[in-house]
């Protein structure tokens, strides 16, 4: 089990290099034409936090050092940036504002916190992390100051995702031996396991009106496409290629 997690880290934090976002949505929620797009890049030789508009044009570095900050996620407003960073010698959260300046870490534990999600009003950061002790993720959740840290799931979770309205949260776990999909309220209650079967079922997504959620499968033998109701039914297959098409992340509804 543990070296399943670590390796889900790694796999994670590999895909994670090539993510960007965009103020308001956090994984592409927000107005791509408009707002600046933040991502992370080696390019100087370790993971740092860069912006750039919409076309390209203003490539800004925002962070500079020698360790690897990666997973940048804005603020609803657009006013700050989270981001993990291994800066302290292991996984921590942190907060900077979207100029690059004032960079305040919200974490400081021993183990891996990752994969910060912003709340959609602002006011709490979900993330993943291991500080428990027992080898599995799980998810947390604080406020956007970094307090008030507090464990919502206790059998293994990753890849937090907010619904819009802020009462629940999506995440994928492999608490039943293969990667499924789950949903619970957003302190934690009510956890409900929406797919359920032999293959891989991850990185779920809501949609902006709160009725579907997105995730990838690859029970058809690689990673494909899916999207189903909030309630687990109605799950269609959306893409079908041998590629493997991973991390959804819907677009603002029109």
């Amino acid at each position: 089990m543990r070296n399943l997690y670590l390796i889900r880290a790694l796999l994670l934090g590999l895909i994670l290099c090539c993510s960007c976002t965009v103020p308001g949505g956090g994984d592409g929620d927000g107005d791509v034409d408009n707002g600046p797009i933040a991502f992370n890049s080696d390019r100087d030789g370790d993971g740092e936090i860069f912006v750039m508009d919409a076309d390209g044009g203003n490539q800004t570095q925002l962070t500079d050092n020698d360790y690897r900050d990666e997973s940048p996620t804005w603020s609803p407003d657009g006013g700050r940036i989270a981001f993990q960073s291994d800066r302290d010698g292991d996984g921590e959260i942190f907060v900077m504002d979207a100029d690059g300046g004032n960079q305040t870490q919200l974490t400081f534990n021993n183990d891996w916190d990752g994969f910060p999600a912003w709340c959609p009003d602002g006011s709490r950061i979900a993330f993943t992390s291991d500080r428990d002790g027992d080898w599995v993720f799980d998810i947390f959740v604080m406020d956007a100051d970094g307090s008030n840290q507090t464990q919502l799931t206790f059998e293994g979770g990753t890849a937090p995702d907010w619904c819009l309205d802020g009462d629940r949260i999506s995440f994928d776990s492999l608490r039943d031996g293969d990667w499924e999909i789950f949903v619970m309220d957003a302190d934690g209650s009510n956890e409900t396991q929406l797919t359920n079967n032999g293959s891989e079922d991850d990185w779920p997504a809501w949609s902006p009106d709160g009725r579907r959620i997105a995730f990838a499968s690859n029970r058809d033998g690689d990673h494909e496409i899916f999207v189903m109701d909030t309630d687990g039914s109605n799950q269609t297959q959306l893409t079908n290629n041998d590629n493997g098409d991973m991390r959804p992340a819907w677009g603002p509804a029109e």
